[in-house]
């Protein structure tokens, strides 16, 4: 049986989407209408208050990690803009977003992302990553961390 008839069995509606899924649609949603509202003057410093914002309310695991992910952006691409997206802290370029930070406790995996969007330049012949596990940050992560960055900004 699949599992939307099993889940129709079940008596329950299956839309495809889990409530944290459906969260951060509507998330994204609010930070559209947010950003629509900002003159491009204050986007950046805009932008920044709300990744701080989103950073202050992860567990402490999770914000230790985006703190220092954030960090890094900052000294490896000055030029990103932070902004929110999904309810995630992430930066952009040229308005499309380029790089975000997933934490652990968003969809409740085990661990932190780090993903790259495809106005990334990270190509690499017919393969390459585009999302990062994040368990710790060593500083032979963080340094990698900023290399990518810089390159993905690049």
């Amino acid at each position: 049986m699949s599992a939307a008839r099993k889940t129709a069995a079940a008596g329950k509606k299956f839309d495809g989407f889990t409530d944290d899924e459906r969260a951060a649609m509507k998330e994204h949603a609010q930070e559209i209408k947010k950003t629509a509202r900002r003159s491009p003057r204050s986007a950046k410093a805009d932008g920044e208050r709300d990744v701080l914002a989103k950073i202050a309310e992860m567990t402490d695991e999770d914000r230790v990690l985006a703190e220092r992910i954030h960090a890094v952006v900052k000294a490896a691409a000055p030029s990103l803009v932070p902004r929110t997206w999904y309810g995630m802290p992430a930066y952009s370029k040229d308005g499309k977003v380029l790089c975000f930070f997933q934490s652990a406790q968003k969809f409740k995996a085990r661990y932190a992302t780090l993903g790259f969007n495809d106005v990334a330049s990270l190509d690499d012949g017919a393969m390459w990553p585009t999302s990062f596990a994040l368990a710790e940050l060593t500083p032979d992560v963080e340094a990698r961390i900023g290399e990518l960055i810089a390159r993905a900004a690049g």
